[in-house]
């Protein structure tokens, strides 16, 4: 059981919650992910460490509600309980202190952070991470609108340029984080790696973008997950030609190598049934509002 101790709306669809979970904290790294369980009729959902306080004994999760237990997570207040909050699970993306196979770098001195959407919230602690260790980070981040922008301020803490991108130029730039990313490169700047997290669609045109230039591209991959610890094999993905479990092998992955439409068609798999719960559960929704 972890306690909400702080929590913050972060546009209509996001929120920012932070819990007391000392021991996670005390071992959270860039990359790693948590399981939660909102009751104990909810179902286990992965969601990344957005950021982590260990003196505080704190983990930041930063989420969108888009399903049932995203809605009754969103319910719950400052000083309520989470029945389940396990972790750090996955890999850490520790890109300068160890190797993982295959994800080797070698020496990076600058590094472009690319996050879509929600998916800022995962590409936050990597940059932060990778600013506060010497390396020239620069940061895309890319939304539909102004109205759904999250967490500009702690990005221009966490890098050295800062670039934002709108689909209807309502904000920063208009386009896409794709195009401003090949503006950069063609511009003669020199990335040792990019790391991109966010929508597949998006990290599939990243990496698109980054292969001709022979550019080491990383992705975190959001497949379908359940127990987090390679038993099921619901969140099993395509890379390289071999079959890999996100929770265990990843959740980073080398972009160049990754089976973006196969991914996509998965995640696709259970999208009536989401929606089918979601309404044959609406009783739990009106049950948290009345209490």
């Amino acid at each position: 059981m972890a306690l909400l101790q702080h929590k913050r709306r972060l546009n209509p669809t996001v929120t920012l919650m932070e819990v007391s979970a000392p021991l996670i904290a005390k071992k959270a790294q860039p990359g790693q992910f948590i399981i939660l369980r909102v009751d104990e009729h909810g179902e286990r959902i992965p969601l990344t460490i957005s950021d982590y306080d260990r003196e505080r004994g704190t983990v930041t999760i930063i989420f969108q509600k888009v399903g049932l237990t995203t809605e009754l997570l969103d319910r719950l207040e400052e000083g309520d309980d989470i029945l389940d909050f396990v972790g750090p699970l996955g890999t850490p993306t520790d890109l300068l202190d160890r190797e993982h196979p295959g994800l080797e770098l070698g020496p990076v001195k600058r590094v472009a952070v690319i996050g879509g959407g929600v998916g800022c919230a995962i590409a936050y602690p990597q940059a932060k991470y990778l600013h506060a260790r010497g390396v020239e980070v620069d940061v895309i981040a890319g939304f539909r609108s102004k109205d759904i922008v999250i967490l500009e301020e702690e990005f221009k803490k966490a890098c050295d340029h800062f670039y934002l991108t709108t689909d209807d130029g309502s904000c920063g730039e208009k386009g896409l984080v794709t195009d401003k990313l090949k503006t950069l490169i063609d511009s003669g700047i020199h990335y040792d790696a990019v790391i991109a997290i966010g929508p597949i669609i998006m990290m599939k045109f990243v990496c698109k973008t980054t292969e001709p230039y022979g550019i080491k591209t990383l992705v975190s991959l959001n497949p379908i997950m359940i127990d987090g610890t390679g038993m099921c094999g619901g969140c099993r993905v395509s890379v390289g030609g071999e079959m890999k479990f996100a929770c265990v092998d990843g959740p980073d992955f080398d972009g160049h190598k990754v089976d973006f439409d196969e991914l996509m068609t998965r995640n696709r798999a259970y999208q009536e049934r989401e929606a089918e719960t979601r309404r044959t559960h609406a009783c739990r929704l009106m049950q948290k509002e009345v209490e």
